[in-house]
């Protein structure tokens, strides 16, 4: 069989694959692939009928590579595609257990910052953080939901110098539900804080287990990190998912840490890495 990808759809262009995942489709069809469109914006609409107007029937065993879904959406696609005779190779609650960090967080304890998560709706009251943050040992932490933080917006709605100040804990946790909107995915978190040395992230992309593809985190494309894998290996093997990413940052105390997990499909590849060092690696079913 040949190695099959589902890309996102350009939404201005509907018969062409999202301008950002151009060269990563480019590569497939080089490498005598096949391709195939979804629909993005519907499947985040709730409209997967329509998102997937485009996927022939019985393709077999597919890949996606695109724009972050929710559990709830990628899940969605990926029954309505089973019927249709295409099974994608990430299973949905692999799906959600590398895409979401209460998911992997405690298969990674020990090598990640310790932390809290409580489960919200977008809009919804935080409650006591007070005692959320009990298990965790105080001094600065950083605030999430369970895919993504506002470190954009550090000190508005993401960085507390101190989770014993709950006021100011309570303002960066609101701050941020407010700004994620109806985007805030699965809950607020709150970790703490480590520092980090600043050479830049490694990005590791891991299929069954083995490390694929050692390269730079997107924020720094241009840097290329040597992380060591020795500790974290075990980790990727035993959480049991067959395509993700682990972001690793170097601590001031020189050990690197997991800063992030992530399913592969819907990480995103640094401009100056070369699709087909991860391409290559992917296992195209019998």
């Amino acid at each position: 069989m040949t190695l099959t990808v589902l890309f996102c759809v350009d939404p201005l262009r509907p018969r062409r694959v999202d301008p950002h995942f151009a060269r990563e489709a480019a590569a497939v069809r080089d490498h005598y692939g096949e391709i195939a469109l979804v629909d993005h914006d519907a499947l985040r609409r709730g409209d997967a009928e329509a998102a997937l107007r485009a996927v022939p029937r019985d393709l077999g065993p597919v890949w996606y590579r695109g724009w972050m879904l929710t559990a709830a959406e990628y899940a969605a696609m990926a029954g309505l595609l089973r019927k249709r005779g295409t099974v994608l190779l990430t299973h949905p609650e692999d799906y959600r257990r590398a895409h979401e960090l209460p998911g992997w967080h405690d298969t990674f304890a020990g090598l990640t910052p310790p932390s809290v998560w409580r489960p919200l709706s977008p809009g919804q009251d935080p409650g006591d953080l007070e005692e959320l943050v009990r298990p965790l040992r105080g001094g600065p932490g950083v605030v999430k939901d369970y895919v993504k933080s506002r470190k954009h917006e550090w000190d508005e709605a993401c960085f507390v110098p101190d989770m014993n100040d709950p006021a100011r804990l309570r303002g960066v946790v609101v701050r941020m539900i407010a700004l994620q909107d109806a985007f805030l995915s699965g809950g607020v978190v709150v970790r703490e804080y480590e520092r980090y040395l600043g050479d830049g992230e490694a990005r590791v992309w891991w299929v069954d287990g083995e490390p694929a593809l050692v390269g730079p985190h997107p924020d720094s494309p241009d840097v290329e990190p040597d992380p060591e894998l020795a500790a974290v290996a075990p980790a990727v093997r035993a959480l049991g998912c067959r395509f993700i990413t682990t972001d690793l940052a170097r601590r001031a105390d020189g050990e690197w840490r997991v800063v992030e997990v992530g399913d592969g499909q819907v990480s995103d590849l640094p401009s100056t890495v070369d699709p087909m060092d991860l391409y290559a690696h992917l296992p195209v079913p019998d």
